[in-house]
């Protein structure tokens, strides 16, 4: 049996009353002298005495983290979620009104991780007429559904030990921002499932190898776990930790679709002493990544670094994350590339509209280009300057369904990430905590008494359900378009409403380049100007 050893706190005030009631009523109907006594107090006493027992139960119980956290006052939660198919106006709010994501598409994760039903009947639930609604073309010549687990092999040329990856993975959270727990978790589902769990740039920890799951290591410009005393890049200690068998590809992280152009920050009430070891940074301090980095300056220069990353872990695959900001700095890397003649193995997009961390809100909602503008950015400039073929694009920002998946591969991504999702899976409620270390399900507390909520084996099986029934879905909308796998997807799949009488194509929305467009001379208005004051030896535009 688990013991529990709980300091006393306002989340279990409703216990302790109901306890203490039942106590005082359990004295006087024993006690008192007047014979009467037990029959007042009986009824009030099973009620109290209940709810007590209930309150135990909470605790000990493994399915819940939230009941774990606030015995039997959670219960009014699940209360809610019941009777929110009446109150669905209440509960369900949309994309547009505040909330970080849709509670309609928070309900989906949660189902899929609970292996319960996740149809719905009477139709679609959008407005199929407003402006912006998307669709997915289906044929009159459906193929049957593949049973294939959609994998892609990440490594171009210069990779001598590529990584066989799926296409739906764990996007960057560290062990900081996420608690034991959840690290654990996430990790030992990535393993059963078979995909990668990408560590965030807060470091490869002992909960990420605990469970031995696939393993990508972010860099951030904190340079956490393979560092100097005085946060310069340690290149021996990475290729220590890198000789991992365990971390299947490193990243280099250049900006984060929370806050780009920001740095990271997880705040001094996180660093315990563990984190402080772990990522070699002081107690007690804020913990900042600082917005730029120190190993390299100009896009030579990183690509330099990238390539030395990938000789350092020895012939893992190399890449490097952003959310695109200058147009001319993304193509001024790719004149780097042809350059020196160092290419990054895969480059993850990230989007403005992504990201779980703590952020501005400027930075949130109106700085950084969106993820579905980025990828296809991304996508066209390597063709453009005909390298697309050797570097595979991974795309991050709100994609927690199937059709999330489909939509942004149709238009270049390779593979998916999903940070949300995975939380969701996790039990995430969106209390909007995280950065305060008071998570009501442990997903991101550092505090025992809180991240105890989070029962480990439970939610292994809950990351792995998420994964495996979104590649069913993604395999059944694949299917159904007629095609066998995702890599198939073009933009011509899809299209978007643009006024309530107009439709157009992805293909329209998203042209693209011909192979090689950009060396030839490009007249695309979205690159001509960018490509001209692009440079390869400074971030900086041509003047």
């Amino acid at each position: 049996m688990e013991t529990l050893l709980l300091p006393f706190s306002p989340r279990y005030i409703v216990l302790t009353i109901c306890a203490v009631v039942t106590a005082l009523l359990l004295s006087v109907g024993l006690f008192d002298h007047n014979p009467k006594a037990f029959d007042v107090v009986l009824v009030p006493l099973l009620i109290f005495g209940g709810l007590t027992l209930l309150g135990i139960r909470d605790l000990m119980q493994k399915g819940h983290a939230v009941l774990r956290n606030y015995p039997i006052s959670a219960h009014m939660r699940f209360l809610l979620e019941e009777i929110r198919p009446e109150m669905r106006q209440y509960f369900f709010e949309s994309e547009k009104d505040g909330m970080p994501f849709s509670r309609d598409i928070r309900a989906v994760v949660y189902q899929r991780a609970k292996m319960q039903l996740d149809k719905r009947p009477f139709g679609t639930q959008e407005d199929v007429y407003r402006e912006g609604y998307e669709w997915m073309h289906h044929s009159v010549a459906p193929k049957v559904r593949s049973d294939e687990k959609f994998r892609i092999t990440i490594g171009g040329p210069d990779c001598t030990k590529p990584y066989s990856a799926s296409v739906f993975n764990i996007s960057a959270m560290s062990f900081g921002a996420l608690s034991p727990n959840a690290v654990r978790a996430l990790n030992a589902g990535a393993r059963k499932g078979g995909f990668a769990h990408d560590t965030g740039e807060g470091g490869f920890s002992p909960y990420h190898a605990e469970n031995g799951g696939d393993i990508i290591w972010e860099i951030g410009s904190g340079y956490f776990g393979c560092r100097h005393l005085d946060g310069r890049f340690n290149p021996d200690e990475f290729a220590r930790v890198a000789a991992h068998d365990q971390i299947k590809m490193v990243e280099l992280k250049i900006s984060q679709g929370a806050k780009p152009g920001h740095g990271g920050v997880l705040p001094a009430a996180k660093v315990s002493e563990e984190i402080s070891k772990i990522r070699g940074v002081a107690m007690g301090e804020d913990c900042i990544s600082p917005a730029t980095h120190r190993a390299f300056s100009t896009p030579i220069e990183m690509m330099q670094f990238v390539g030395n990353m990938r000789k350092l872990a020895g012939g893992k695959p190399a890449g490097f994350k952003m959310c695109i900001g200058h147009p001319w700095e993304f193509l001024a890397i790719c004149k780097a590339m042809r350059e020196t003649g160092i290419y990054p193995d895969f480059i993850v997009i990230d989007g403005n509209e992504g990201g779980t961390g703590a952020a501005p809100l400027e930075f949130m909602d109106h700085l950084g280009m969106p993820m579905r503008e980025g990828v296809n950015f991304a996508h066209n400039a390597l063709v453009g300057i005909n390298a697309r073929d050797r570097i595979r694009i991974g795309a991050s920002g709100k994609i927690a369904t199937a059709f999330d998946m489909a939509r942004a591969m149709s238009i270049g991504a390779d593979w998916c990430n999903s940070a949300r999702g995975f939380m969701f899976a996790l039990g995430c409620i969106q209390s909007l905590s995280c950065h305060t270390d008071r998570c009501p399900t442990g997903v991101t507390s550092q505090d025992p008494s809180r991240n105890r909520a989070l029962y480990v084996p439970h939610k292994i099986d809950r990351v792995y359900n998420y994964h495996h029934a979104t590649l069913h879905a993604l395999a059944e909308l694949i299917a159904a378009t007629g095609l066998e796998h995702p890599q198939e997807l073009r933009p011509i799949h899809f299209s978007q409403r643009t006024s309530t009488t107009e439709v157009c194509s992805f293909a329209r929305l998203y042209p693209a380049l011909r192979p090689g467009e950009l060396l030839d001379g490009t007249s695309d208005r979205r690159y001509v100007d960018a490509w001209a004051m692009a440079r390869a030896d400074s971030f900086q535009p041509v003047s």
